[in-house]
């Protein structure tokens, strides 16, 4: 009986071995093409929370195409945070082949790591921005606390929340929004920086980006408002949540940049199928898909479909028309600027 087992055990031992042999060789000869290329590649790509749905949705096309075209499997991995610690992670090592933050100021850091060439802007169509959108003022069902301006997010008893804006790309944005609603109708610099002294007492929570604040909103309760990017709300619709909302009739238009890693994509042999990834974003296909995720689409024909769903805003300024994102950083976020300052008197008046 004893060696009866011990020959079953050995069988199975063996055939186990043999089985795995075979799947190895199978592997070995299903990794390279004919024409000697790979059978696979893998790219990796980091981007901005708010992005997740629209690549997992978007992935799968690009895949089936290249593979129609190509004969060749492309598998994603992928991140998806706060685009300031998302550019961060980039830099200490998490090899990207293609990023797609939240914004330019992003990508530049990674160019200034040497990870990216210095001129990455250029190197696709609308200067590398492929997904754009406008900021927005969520709010209860119904409105309860009619809230339609920026400035109504200092009246007495109301409460906001926004993403921080040290380490939130989304944020940065609303910041933006909210200085220029002063600096862009015709305001000084001194009356926008009281401004923004005065809205951030009024905020109830800062998490760390765009996707937490509307969990912290919609989730938790937190606040009567949320500043977030217009695909939020429309992304939450889509999923049945009834939300209030008003786009401010001055506003910033949100810039969201894709770009490949240069160093890495390269030490990974994987630049080709990355340009072809970027190269797909802007077809009507893609284009299509972001904005069905809420996204405004930067192909002039797929926004048109979408007039209804995208709404002019009249007064529409961009980050160049506020000194460009060198300058911006300079004066708003860096260690010590205007955000730091506005936090450390705030919370001086609250230890008082």
């Amino acid at each position: 009986m004893v060696s009866w087992r011990r020959f079953r055990i050995g069988l199975i031992l063996f055939l186990l071995a043999v089985g795995l042999s075979g799947l190895t060789a199978a592997c070995q000869f299903q990794a390279t093409l004919p024409d000697g290329r790979p059978a696979q590649v893998n790219l990796t790509l980091v981007s901005f929370a708010l992005t997740r749905k629209a690549h997992e949705a978007i992935i799968p096309l690009f895949a089936a195409q290249w593979q129609r075209e190509h004969q060749q499997e492309v598998r994603f991995r992928t991140s998806y945070g706060a685009s300031g610690s998302q550019a961060r992670a980039v830099i200490d090592g998490l090899e990207a082949d293609i990023v797609h933050l939240s914004l330019g100021l992003d990508v530049d850091r990674i160019a200034q790591a040497g990870l990216i060439r210095p001129d990455w802007a250029p190197q696709a169509p609308h200067n590398s921005i492929v997904t754009t959108s406008v900021c927005t003022l969520i709010t209860r069902e119904g409105n309860p606390k009619n809230l339609h301006t920026w400035q109504d997010l200092t009246r007495e008893g109301v409460t906001f929340v926004t993403a921080n804006p040290k380490i939130s790309g989304a944020a940065r944005w609303n910041f933006l929004a909210l200085w220029g609603s002063v600096t862009q109708t015709g305001g000084t610099p001194q009356e926008a920086e009281a401004f923004l002294t005065e809205v951030f007492r009024h905020v109830a929570a800062l998490p760390r980006d765009g996707r937490e604040a509307t969990d912290a909103f919609l989730t938790q309760g937190q606040g009567d408002a949320l500043i977030n990017y217009e695909s939020e709300v429309i992304l939450a619709r889509k999923q049945g949540k009834r939300l209030s909302y008003q786009i401010p009739q001055v506003n910033i238009l949100i810039e969201n940049p894709v770009a490949i890693v240069d160093k890495y994509a390269d030490k990974h042999g994987t630049r080709e199928v990355a340009q072809a990834y970027i190269q797909f974003l802007y077809t009507p296909q893609a284009q299509e898909v972001f904005a069905q995720y809420g996204f405004r689409p930067v192909d002039g024909t797929v926004l048109a479909a979408h007039a209804q769903e995208f709404p002019r805003v009249p007064t529409l300024f961009t980050v160049r028309d506020l000194g460009g994102w060198e300058r911006v950083q300079a004066q708003f976020f860096a260690q010590g600027a205007l955000f730091d300052q506005i936090q450390r008197q705030i919370q001086r008046e609250n230890q008082a």
